[in-house]
C-alpha cells in the first residue's frame, strides 16, 4: 500500500486527503482522513490579488510610511533651522512664528517678495527662511520619476530668444530652417499654447466657424484628436502633402508662420492647429507645468515669492496649493534674497549662508543603494557556514543577478524563447531562427500572427505555440529614441512599416549623415572582457540605467554631456536619448552565468540542455533516478521566511500548506507521494490574473443575461443549468451562418434548441484530445454527431464531402471569424487528426510561474515524487467516479426541511434534483472532496489523457503487440508513433473500462458505491479549520546603525490598522427632540426645553424638591399624577412630553465631488443647492454633471473664481479623537470648561474580542474590547484579555469571543447537548459538525456566528439558526461550549484557552 497525500491549493483554502492506494490486486485502497484549512483574506487582499494589482498590503504601508518619514525629516530640518537662528540671535525663545492680527494671512509671503529688492529685519528674514524650508521645490530623480509626470523642459535660451524677438515656436523654427538648421528644439507648453491662441485669434477674423465651443473642444487634445474634431465640425476632407522628408517639415513650419500673417484655407489651418496640439500633448504632465513656471520666473526676473504674491493680487481667492517649482528656483530665490539682505546685515556671512543653505534647508542625502536586496545568482553562488555572535549561520556569496534591461539579458531571453517555439509542432530551422532573432532584436515583441507572416507566405495555414513573444525592449527603446532624433532633425520619414532591419538601415543612414556614431545599436555578446563592457551599446545602456540625476534644473545635464561624447551627438539629440529610462527589475541569473550559457542557446539548444553544456543544472528538482534514490529527504518542512516571496497572499497560503503537511506527518506519518492541484490564479502572473478577472466579469454579465432569456419565452426553463447556458451561447455563435450547423448545414430553430435533435458536439473528440473547453464545442444534429463518431471535424468533412463541399465548410468557418469566434476554435475546426498537439495537459501543468515551481520545490524536499494535476483532470475523474453530486446529497436533507429543494426535468425526461440558490461551493467541504479525487489521480491517468492523439491509427501497425510496457515510468518523448500507440492502448486496458454506453471511464480506486459511501462518511466528520486572527502585535527588532555600532531596539508592531484611514471633523448642530419629563430633567436638561412657560414651570417644581429630579418628576410626582400648571390661574399644564433643543456633535468628512456623492448628506445648504442645480441641469445624470470639473467647474462664486470641488458631508458614525486641537502657535485650544478641544476623529479598526463574565446575580455580561484598545494594553505590558475585570465586585471571567473562534451550540430540537459528548473524540465529529459555529462578527451585545461549513456570509432569513446564528444578549450564549480546532480539523481543547 502506498500512502498518498492529496492537496487542493487555492488562494484562501487548502483541501487535503490522506489515502492508502493499492499497488496490486491483493490490496484494497482506503480513505484515511479528509480535511479543509481556510486562510481568510480581507476583501481588499483577495480582490487586489485576483485583479492582479501590483501594490500589496506591505507596499501600501511603505507608501504611507514614506509620507510619515518625509514629514518627520521636514520637522527635523525645521528644528535645526530654528536652533541655528536662535544661536545667531535672529530670534529669541518667545518668538512667534505665525502671523498675528487682522489681514495678516499672507504677510510673510509679501515680506518674502519684498526681501528680493529691499531691506527686511532679521526676524522677518527668519520667517522667510522657515517658509522656504517648508516648501523647497521639486528635485528630479531619474530612478523614481513617473512617465505620467512627463519630463522636464530645459529650453530657457530658446524661450528667451523668442521672448526678446516676439516669435512663436513656428516662426522660430522656420527662421532656423531658412538658415539651413533643421533641428527642432523642445518648447515650453505655454509658448505652444500662446502660438495656438495667436493663430486662432488671427484666423478667426476670416473663418466664423472658429467658435468658442470649438476652441474648448480642441483644448489639450493630441494630434489625431484635433484632426478628428475639425473634420467633423468644419466638414473638411483633408489633403495629402506631395513633399517628403525635410521639404515636408519646411512646408509645415512655413504654414505655421504664415497663419499669423495671411488667411489660410480650413484644411491648411487644421494641419497647423494639429501640429501645435501634437507638440503640446507630448509635453503633458506635472514636469511640463513646473517647467512653464520656471520659464515665467526667468523671463519676468521674479522670485518664487514674488510670483505667488502676484497670483494673489490678481485673484485674492486663488489657491496656492500644488503650485510646484523646481528646487533650483527656490535656491535661486535664496541666493537673490541673501545677496540683497547681506548689504544691510553684516551678520549674513558666507559661512552662515553655507550652513543654512547646504546643511539645513536644501540638504538631501543621496538615495541609499538597494543592491543588497538583489538576489544572488543560483548557478554561481556558494554557501558556507560562519560563526556570528556565537551562532553558526549559513552565508551565501556570489554575483548578483543581472538587470532585465541589460542587452545581455534581452538577447538571452530572446534565444531562450525562440528555442521553444514550435510551428505546426516543428522546431524552427536555422534560417527561420536567424530571421526571427533579427526581427525581435529591435522590437518590443511579436504576436503569433506577426511571427507567421514573417516566416511563411501563407500564415493562415500554420500554427505557432506562443501567442506573444517578447523582443529586445532595450534595443527597441534606443531605436525609438533614434526615430525621435530623426524627426527632430527635420526628416519626415515613415518608419512604422516594414521589417526591423530595414528600419535600422534607414536610421543608421540618416544619423550617419548627421555625424552620429550608431555603434550603440549593435550588441555583441560574444566579446570577452573588457571589450564586452566597453562596447558602445553596453556602455550607453549602463549609463542610462545607472544614472540617478544631478543638480541641474532638468536633473540630467551631466548625462547629456556624456551621451554627446559617447555617440557624437549634438545636445538636442543627446537630450532625447537621455529620456530613455529602463525598468529596474532583475532577472534570475548573473551576467557571468548567462555569458556561459548563451553560446549554446545560440546554437539552438533548449535552456536545460544549454545549462548542462555550460556545467549547470537548470533545475534543483531535475534529478536523475540515481540521485533521487540517494537523496536525503527532510522529515518536516521549514516555513518560508517573511517577505521571501513577491506576493504576500501566496506566501501566506504556502506557509499554511507547510503547516498542514507537517501536521499530517506528525499525526499519520510521512506520505510516500504527494499529489497537488493549484488554483489557476496562483499559477498566473499579475497581468494574467487581471485579464482573467476582466474575462470572468464580462462572462458573468453575459451569462446572467442568457439565464434571464432562458427563463422567459419561448424556453421557460425554471433553473437554467450551465450546459443550458453553453448550448444557448453555441447557438448564438452560429448566427452569422443563419443558425445552421457547420458540418451538415442543418437549421436549428429556437423551439428545437433544447430538444434531443441537437447535441453539444466536441469538435475534436475527447477520445483524441482531453479538451472540454468552450473552444472545442459546437452544436450539431444528433444523427451527424453519431455519424462523425471519433473523427475530428476536419476529418469528418473530408470523408463526407467532395472538394466543393469541403471548401464550403471552410468558408462557413471563416465567416464566423468576423463575429469574434476565438482563434482556438477556428484552428480546432480545421485540424486533422494527425495535427493534434502532444502534451496538451503538460502544457497546462508547465511550471512556468515562480509560485508553482516554489510549491513543488518545497514538497520535493520531503517526498520522492510530487505529482501536479489540473482542474480539468480532477473534473473528469469526479465525473467518472460519480462524485459530482456527493456534496448536494450531503446537504439535501437540511435544505429539504426548509422547502428549498425541487426537481427539474432535462431534455431526456430525467428528474434532476436542485437546491435553490445553492452550489457545491457553498460548502467548504468541496475542497476536501477535490483533494480526495486528486489523491487518487495516478500519474498514468495524466499520461493517458496527455497522449490521447496516439490512439489515432498509425500507418503500419502490423506485429504491434500490447507488450508489458513499464507503465509506472512512461517517457513518451523518445518513443516512435508505434510505441506511443502501444503504450496508450496498454494504459487504456489497465486503467480504463467501458460503461454501459460504451464510454471509456477511469477505473475507480474502489467500487463506486463503496467510494461514494466512504467519501460521504469521511466528509460528514470533517470539521473545517479556520486560521484565527487573534494576535495583536508582532515583536520586531529594529537595528539602527550609528558610528558607535548597531543599536537593537525591540518594538511591537500592530498586526492590523488601529483605526480607519478616514479623518472626520466635528460640528455642533441644533437638534430638536420630543422627550418624556422624568428623572433626567435636572437644571441643565430643563434649560433645553423650547417653550419658556414650560421651562419656568419645570424649574419651579425642581426647586421645590431641592434640585432632586427623581423626586420632582417620578413616582407620585409624575406629571400624569401630579400635574404642573404653567401659571397660578391653572390655565394650562405642562404636558408629559416636551420639545427640547440642544447642540449635539455631527461628524463630517471631506469628499470629492463625483458621481458617487449623495447630495442630501452635504452639510452646507448653499453648496447643496448649487450641486442640486448642477445635477438638474444634466437631467439627473451624476456621471455627466460631476465629471471633468477642471474644464467645467461648478461655481460657488464665479466672479471670485471660487469653485466647488470638495464638500463636507454628514456621516452617521461615532468616532474617537486621536489628538487634541492646537492653534497656529502650537498651543492647545481649550473649551469653556478649560478642557482641551479634541480633533481628528477616526473610527476604530474593529473589535478584537468580547470577554464574557458571570456576575454575582447569575447573569452573563460582556465587555467588548476594540483592536485599538487591545494594542494599547499590549504596549503597556498588560494582558490583552482582562480576566480580573470587576473581580473585586464578584465578577467571574468565563471565556472570550474572537473572530473565527469555535463554539458548539446545543440543539434542543435534535436532542443534542455538547455537555453529553466527549468533544475531543474524533468519533463524535459527525454529531458535532451540524452544531459547530465560528465567530464571524462581534459588537456590544451582538454576536454573529456562521456555521463552519458555510461559505456564504449573507443573512438569509430562511437559514437563520442553521447557517448562521445572531445572538443579541450574553444570556443567549448559555449552553454553548467553546472549543479549539487545529489546522487538521481536530478539536484539541474545550473551554477557554490561551
Amino acid at each position: 500500500m502506498k500512502s498518498i497525500l492529496g492537496l487542493d491549493l487555492g488562494t484562501t483554502s487548502i483541501g487535503w486527503a490522506l489515502v492508502k492506494e493499492a499497488e496490486n490486486e491483493s490490496e484494497k485502497s482506503e480513505i484515511v482522513k479528509l480535511g479543509v484549512r481556510l486562510v481568510p483574506l480581507t476583501v481588499d487582499e483577495r480582490t487586489d490579488f485576483e485583479k492582479g494589482k501590483s501594490i500589496t498590503t506591505n507596499a501600501d504601508r511603505r507608501l504611507k510610511r514614506g509620507m510619515r518619514r518625509n514629514l518627520q525629516r521636514y520637522k527635523l530640518r525645521r528644528e535645526a533651522l530654528i536652533e541655528e537662528l536662535k544661536k545667531e540671535h535672529w530670534i529669541e525663545d518667545g518668538f512667534c512664528f505665525s502671523e498675528e492680527g487682522p489681514g495678516s494671512t499672507f504677510r510673510t509671503l509679501e515680506i518674502r517678495a519684498k526681501s528680493a529688492f529691499e531691506e527686511v529685519s532679521l526676524q522677518e528674514l527668519a520667517r522667510i527662511l522657515l517658509q522656504i524650508n517648508k516648501k523647497r521645490g521639486y528635485k528630479s530623480s531619474r530612478k523614481s520619476d513617473s512617465s505620467d509626470d512627463g519630463h522636464a523642459v530645459d529650453g530657457m535660451d530658446v524661450a528667451k530668444y523668442m521672448y526678446d524677438n516676439d516669435l512663436t515656436p513656428g516662426e522660430y523654427v522656420y527662421e532656423r530652417i531658412l538658415n539651413g538648421q533643421y533641428r527642432i528644439p523642445e518648447f515650453y507648453k505655454s509658448d505652444l499654447q500662446l502660438e495656438f491662441d495667436k493663430v486662432w485669434n488671427f484666423q478667426k477674423a476670416f473663418h466664423p466657424q472658429l467658435s468658442d465651443e470649438l476652441y474648448e473642444k480642441l483644448k489639450d487634445k493630441n494630434k489625431s484628436q484635433t484632426w478628428a474634431i475639425c473634420r467633423e465640425t468644419l466638414g473638411i476632407q483633408g489633403k495629402k502633402s506631395s513633399s517628403t522628408g525635410k521639404e515636408r517639415t519646411k512646408e509645415s513650419y512655413y504654414n505655421r508662420q504664415l497663419a499669423l500673417r495671411k488667411e489660410l484655407d480650413l484644411e491648411t489651418l487644421t494641419c497647423v492647429l494639429q501640429d501645435i496640439n501634437g507638440q503640446k500633448s507630448s509635453l503633458s504632465g506635472l514636469l511640463s507645468a513646473i517647467s512653464d513656471r520656471s520659464k515665467e520666473l526667468y523671463l519676468a526676473h521674479m522670485t518664487v515669492g514674488q510670483m505667488l504674491v502676484r497670483r494673489l493680487h490678481d485673484n485674492p481667492n486663488a489657491s496656492l496649493k500644488n503650485i510646484v517649482f523646481y528646487r533650483k528656483d527656490y535656491m535661486d530665490e535664496f541666493e537673490k534674497i541673501w545677496s540683497v539682505q547681506s548689504q544691510f546685515h553684516p551678520e549674513l556671512t558666507p559661512e552662515l549662508k553655507k550652513r543654512l543653505r547646504d546643511i539645513i534647508i536644501f540638504y538631501q542625502r543621496p538615495l541609499k543603494s538597494q543592491k543588497g536586496l538583489v538576489n544572488l545568482c543560483e548557478f554561481e553562488s556558494r554557501t558556507f557556514n560562519k560563526c556570528v555572535d556565537g551562532a553558526v549561520k549559513k552565508i551565501t556569496i556570489g554575483p548578483r543577478v543581472c538587470p532585465r534591461s541589460s542587452p545581455l539579458f534581452q538577447e538571452f531571453k530572446i534565444c531562450q524563447t525562440i528555442n521553444n517555439i514550435l510551428i505546426d509542432g516543428q522546431c524552427l530551422d536555422d534560417d527561420e531562427r536567424a530571421d526571427l532573432v533579427s526581427e525581435l532584436t529591435y522590437r518590443d515583441g511579436m504576436t503569433d500572427s506577426e511571427i507567421l507572416r514573417l516566416l511563411h507566405k501563407s500564415p493562415k495555414e500554420h500554427r505557432v505555440n506562443f501567442k506573444k513573444v517578447d523582443g529586445n525592449k532595450t534595443m527597441s527603446a534606443l531605436l525609438k529614441a533614434c526615430e525621435k532624433i530623426i524627426n527632430s532633425l527635420g526628416y519626415d520619414v515613415d518608419l512604422s512599416k516594414g521589417p526591423a532591419r530595414d528600419k535600422l538601415f534607414k536610421i543608421e543612414e540618416i544619423l550617419g549623415k548627421e555625424g552620429v556614431k550608431t555603434d550603440f545599436l549593435h550588441f555583441d555578446s560574444s566579446l570577452s572582457s573588457p571589450a564586452f563592457e566597453s562596447q558602445d551599446s553596453y556602455a550607453l545602456w549602463h549609463l542610462l540605467y545607472s544614472y540617478e540625476g544631478d543638480k541641474s534644473t532638468s536633473g540630467d545635464k551631466s548625462l547629456v554631456d556624456k551621451i554627446k561624447s559617447l555617440c557624437s551627438m549634438d545636445e538636442g539629440s543627446a537630450k532625447i536619448m537621455a529620456g530613455c529610462v529602463f525598468s529596474s527589475d532583475y532577472g534570475s541569473l548573473s551576467a557571468k552565468a548567462m555569458r556561459k550559457i548563451l553560446p549554446y542557446m545560440k546554437d539552438g539548444l533548449e535552456y536545460s540542455a544549454a545549462c548542462a553544456m555550460a556545467g549547470y543544472r537548470h533545475s534543483k528538482s531535475s534529478l536523475t533516478k540515481e540521485e533521487l534514490a540517494s537523496k536525503e529527504y527532510v522529515d518536516h518542512l521549514k516555513l518560508l521566511p517573511k517577505n521571501s516571496l513577491r506576493n504576500p497572499v501566496v506566501e501566506k497560503i504556502l506557509n499554511q500548506m507547510i503547516n498542514v503537511v507537517n501536521s499530517v506527518v506528525d499525526a499519520y506519518g510521512k506520505p510516500d507521494e504527494i499529489r497537488i492541484e493549484m488554483a489557476r490564479e496562483l499559477k498566473k502572473s499579475a497581468s494574467e490574473r487581471e485579464q482573467a478577472q476582466k474575462n470572468i466579469s464580462a462572462a458573468s454579465k453575459v451569462n446572467e443575461s442568457i439565464v434571464a432569456t432562458l427563463k422567459g419565452s419561448p424556453f421557460f426553463i425554471d433553473s437554467p443549468s450551465r450546459n443550458d447556458v453553453i448550448r444557448y451561447r453555441l447557438w448564438e455563435e452560429l448566427k452569422p451562418n443563419g443558425y445552421k450547423t457547420l458540418y451538415s448545414g442543418t437549421y436549428i430553430p429556437k423551439e428545437s434548441l433544447f430538444s434531443k435533435e441537437f447535441d453539444i458536439e466536441h469538435i475534436i473528440p475527447q477520445a483524441l484530445l482531453f479538451d472540454d473547453s468552450f473552444a472545442n464545442k459546437t452544436l450539431e444534429a444528433r444523427w451527424c454527431n453519431l455519424e462523425k463518431s471519433n473523427k475530428t471535424a476536419m476529418d469528418y468533412v473530408l470523408s463526407k464531402y467532395d472538394e466543393a463541399g469541403v471548401q464550403a465548410y471552410l468558408d462557413r468557418v471563416d465567416s464566423l471569424v468576423k463575429d469574434g469566434i476565438s482563434k482556438t476554435k477556428i484552428s480546432r475546426l480545421k485540424m486533422k487528426g494527425t495535427e493534434i498537439p502532444d502534451d496538451f495537459i503538460n502544457r497546462e501543468l508547465r511550471d512556468s510561474q515562480y509560485i508553482a515551481r516554489k510549491a513543488r520545490e518545497i514538497l520535493e524536499s520531503m517526498v520522492k515524487f510530487v505529482v501536479p494535476t489540473t482542474g480539468s483532470v480532477t473534473a473528469r475523474l469526479r465525473d467518472d467516479w460519480q462524485l459530482v453530486n456527493v456534496m448536494q446529497e450531503l446537504n439535501w436533507e437540511k435544505y429539504s426541511k426548509l422547502g428549498m429543494t425541487s426537481y427539474r426535468q432535462d431534455r431526456d425526461g430525467r428528474r434532476i434534483p436542485v437546491i435553490e440558490d445553492w452550489t457545491k461551493r457553498n460548502d467548504h467541504r468541496h475542497h476536501a472532496m477535490d483533494a480526495l479525487t486528486i489523491a487518487f489521480t495516478r500519474r498514468q491517468f495524466i499520461q493517458y489523457l496527455n497522449h490521447l492523439n496516439a490512439k489515432i491509427d498509425v500507418t503500419d501497425k502490423s506485429d504491434i503487440e500490447l507488450r508489458d510496457y513499464n507503465l509506472d515510468d512512461v517517457d513518451f518523448s523518445a518513443k516512435s508513433p508505434r510505441d506511443r500507440f502501444g503504450i496508450v492502448r496498454a494504459l487504456q486496458n489497465k486503467y480504463l473500462y467501458k460503461d454501459e454506453k460504451q464510454k471509456y471511464r477511469f477505473v475507480p480506486p474502489m467500487p463506486i458505491d463503496e467510494l461514494r459511501m466512504e467519501a460521504k462518511r469521511q466528509l460528514d466528520s470533517v470539521l473545517v479549520s479556520f486560521k484565527a486572527k487573534n494576535k495583536v502585535c508582532t515583536k520586531n527588532v529594529n537595528v539602527i546603525k550609528s558610528r558607535n555600532g548597531n543599536k537593537r531596539c525591540p518594538q511591537l508592531t500592530p498586526r492590523g490598522p488601529l483605526h480607519n484611514e478616514t479623518i472626520y471633523g466635528k460640528n455642533l448642530e441644533y437638534v430638536t427632540k420630543d422627550e418624556k419629563v422624568g428623572s433626567s430633567f435636572d437644571m441643565e436638561k430643563i434649560a433645553t426645553v423650547c417653550k419658556k412657560s414650560y421651562r419656568e414651570a419645570l424649574l419651579r417644581r425642581l426647586n421645590e424638591f431641592g434640585g432632586d429630579a427623581k423626586k420632582a418628576f417620578t413616582g407620585k410626582n409624575a406629571l400624569d399624577k401630579n400635574p404642573i400648571w404653567v401659571d397660578e390661574h391653572h390655565s394650562a399644564k405642562v404636558p408629559g412630553r416636551v420639545n427640547t433643543v440642544s447642540m449635539e456633535p455631527v461628524y463630517t468628512i471631506r469628499k470629492a465631488v463625483d458621481s458617487s456623492l449623495n447630495i442630501d448628506k452635504v452639510i452646507d445648504r448653499r453648496v447643496r443647492a448649487v450641486l442640486q442645480a448642477r445635477l438638474d441641469e444634466y437631467g439627473g445624470n451624476a456621471s455627466k454633471a460631476f465629471s471633468n470639473l477642471d474644464e467645467n467647474p461648478i461655481w460657488l462664486n464665479k466672479e471670485k473664481g471660487i469653485a466647488v470641488k470638495r464638500v463636507a458631508i454628514d456621516e452617521s458614525v461615532i468616532p474617537i479623537p486621536i489628538r487634541n486641537k492646537r492653534d497656529k502657535d502650537g498651543q492647545f485650544v481649550l473649551d469653556y470648561k478649560n478642557n482641551p478641544v479634541q480633533s481628528d476623529f477616526v473610527k476604530t479598526g474593529g473589535n478584537h474580542h468580547a470577554a464574557i463574565f458571570l456576575t454575582p446575580s447569575g447573569k452573563l455580561q460582556d465587555v467588548v474590547v476594540s483592536f485599538n484598545e487591545a494594542v494599547m494594553r499590549k504596549s503597556l505590558g498588560l494582558e490583552v484579555v482582562d480576566r480580573n475585570y470587576k473581580k473585586d465586585e464578584g465578577w467571574q471571567f468565563l471565556f472570550t469571543l474572537k473572530q473565527n473562534e469555535y463554539f458548539v451550540f446545543p440543539n434542543p430540537e435534535a436532542g443534542f447537548s455538547p455537555k453529553d459528548y466527549d468533544l475531543m473524540d474524533p468519533a463524535n465529529n459527525a454529531v458535532i459538525s451540524p452544531n459547530l459555529y465560528r465567530v464571524q462578527k462581534i459588537a456590544k451585545c451582538n454576536y454573529m456566528f456562521r456555521h463552519h461549513l458555510e461559505t456564504n456570509v449573507e443573512e438569509d432569513s430562511r437559514l437563520r439558526n442553521i447557517s448562521w446564528i445572531n445572538i443579541r444578549t450574553p444570556s443567549g450564549l448559555e449552553g454553548a461550549v467553546k472549543v479549539r480546532v487545529d489546522n487538521l480539523g481536530r478539536i484539541v481543547a474545550v473551554g477557554e484557552y490561551d
